[in-house]
């Protein structure tokens, strides 16, 4: 049963930014099917104010037959700060209501945007904290044409966040524990 919060539509007061994201081209003749659809780098982790952009732009990407609106997107509960259920997206063809499920069975770092005709796009979402450089790597790899690494192997190969913040600004108590458990600090934090 249904809540009233549950059916509360959450609407962003601020205009939808342009995501910083990275699609795959169409798959390459004979190969098969990649892991991920490509990537997109959020600026915050607030899913109100970086979803409707990456929303719109979804539903703007593919062959112009076969666009339909998104309807439903999948995330990730620990890689956000907020859990709205259902988020109202202005875009230039209308109002539309997307439905937001949140899951802590996802791998880290996958979000998933089902459009109205079922088709599905995966998207590594790359940290919020993670450097420019190593940030535009990591989508480039994830949205290659043959790219087979699924987001846990890319969210490995990142580095850890600098500035001794997590992924929502919060203080990283990660690097204390590690040291505590016999774990070795790199140099430059070591420093600190």
């Amino acid at each position: 049963m249904w809540n009233t919060i549950e059916r509360r539509t959450t609407i962003s007061l601020s205009p939808p930014s342009t995501p910083r994201l990275r699609l795959r081209a169409e798959a390459l003749p004979g190969s098969a099917r990649t892991a991920l659809d490509g990537a997109w780098w959020p600026r915050s982790t607030d899913p109100v104010a970086e979803l409707p952009g990456l929303i719109l732009a979804l539903q703007d990407h593919g062959p112009i037959d076969g666009r339909r609106p998104i309807t439903h997107v999948m995330l990730r509960i620990d890689d956000w700060d907020g859990r709205p259920r259902r988020l109202r997206v202005d875009g230039p063809a209308g109002t539309r209501v997307v439905r937001l499920s949140w899951f802590d069975s996802l791998p880290s770092g996958l979000l998933t945007a089902i459009h109205a005709g079922g088709r599905r796009v995966d998207l590594f979402t790359v940290p919020v904290s993670t450097p420019h450089a190593e940030a535009e790597a990591s989508m480039e790899l994830a949205s290659h044409p043959r790219n087979q690494i699924h987001t846990p192997g890319l969210l490995a190969a990142l580095p850890p966040p600098r500035g001794g913040t997590g992924r929502a600004g919060a203080p990283d108590d990660s690097v204390g524990a590690w040291e505590s458990e016999g774990g070795r600090l790199r140099t430059e934090l070591a420093a600190r």
